[in-house]
């Protein structure tokens, strides 16, 4: 269960609302009767389900079917925006947890959703309907940390988490939790469909998107996660993301100052 806090505001009605997250905050687990989606309109958000853990950083928009049980935890202060769906229109996206890379005009649609000014019934509705559409034409683009559920695979990633710059190998690893690293291999293809540096990889690009919307620069970023490169660091997060750490932060910057 996550350590849940009051947000520091909220503004809230049927078809969504508005969060403002202190950094490290989190909602109760909870689950809704319609699926919603969730955007941070700064800062970025992890939202925590059965499926694993998925980063929402500025330029992706995500997804929780209805009924699934799920937390949100902000890093950074984080405007978290919600856009619950009707019935009719979540049919149109995956029954699944799912994260999309989200286009200017879909970010666009959920500021105006969540915004101040008031639309009326037939309006929410076309507006839902852009919302939608754009997704459906989107890609599914997850920053996603599948849930270990083995003892040893979920004591390792407790480490990595903690200091995502570790560099040990996995043997070393694999002493401090029981477990060889051919175990641990076959345990990390198996469980979460992917290597070890695959999955260590994800952990520190996620960790990254933190410390750059905290304002560090790419070089102190990429040493605190492990990179002794900051080339190499800059290549892995431009791969998950989509963008480079420097325009990331940038986009960051120029959001928290208006």
């Amino acid at each position: 269960m996550p350590d849940s806090r009051q947000p520091l505001e909220s503004r809230l009605w049927p078809s969504g609302g508005a969060h403002l997250w202190s950094s490290g905050a989190a909602s109760s687990a909870d689950s809704h009767s319609r699926g919603h989606l969730v955007y941070a309109a700064r800062g970025v958000l992890s939202v925590h389900t059965e499926h694993g853990t998925s980063i929402v950083p500025a330029n992706r928009i995500a997804w929780t079917p209805a009924g699934f049980t799920h937390y949100h935890r902000a890093h950074g202060r984080t405007d978290m925006r919600i856009v619950f769906l009707p019935p009719a229109l979540a049919g149109l996206i995956p029954d699944h947890p799912a994260v999309f890379l989200a286009s200017d005009l879909a970010r666009a649609v959920v500021l105006a959703l969540t915004g101040t000014r008031e639309y009326d019934r037939a309006a929410r509705a076309r507006l839902h309907r852009v919302l939608v559409d754009e997704l459906r034409e989107a890609r599914e683009q997850p920053l996603q940390l599948p849930e270990p559920r083995d003892d040893r695979l979920q004591a390792l990633a407790r480490t990595l988490y903690e200091n995502p710059g570790d560099n040990s190998s996995l043997a070393d690893l694999g002493r401090a939790v029981g477990a060889g690293s051919r175990t641990l291999s076959r345990l990390f293809r198996n469980e979460l469909g992917m290597t070890f540096y695959e999955w260590r990889t994800q952990v520190r690009v996620y960790h990254a998107l933190v410390l750059l919307a905290d304002g560090h620069d790419t070089t102190q970023v990429a040493h605190a996660c492990g990179w002794s490169n900051p080339s190499g660091f800059i290549t892995a997060f431009t791969a998950l993301v989509g963008t480079t750490p420097g325009r990331y932060r940038i986009a960051h910057q120029q959001k928290a100052a208006r």
